[in-house]
């Protein structure tokens, strides 16, 4: 992983709202993205030309709470 650059630096615990990076709805974004996954799941962030580009989700099943019809479920809208 490559370090945040030199102009890009962590909020203050006084400005928590301070950042340099995300935008609030890039925050509400990656928030929903967490909650869709259910119990197991990950969220990927992709820069582009120093940009968030995509968020991409992969949801998990664990094999032993499998049952029929479950993978289906969440499929359709």
């Amino acid at each position: 992983m490559s370090e945040i650059g030199s102009d890009h630096k962590m909020p203050s615990l006084n400005h928590p709202n301070d950042y340099h990076f995300l935008l609030p709805r890039h925050i509400q974004m990656i928030d929903e993205a967490l909650c869709s996954l259910g119990e197991y799941g990950e969220v990927r962030l992709v820069v582009e030309k120093g940009r968030l580009r995509f968020l991409i989700t992969q949801k998990s099943y664990d094999t032993l709470k499998w049952y029929p019809g479950i993978l289906v479920k969440d499929i359709e809208p």
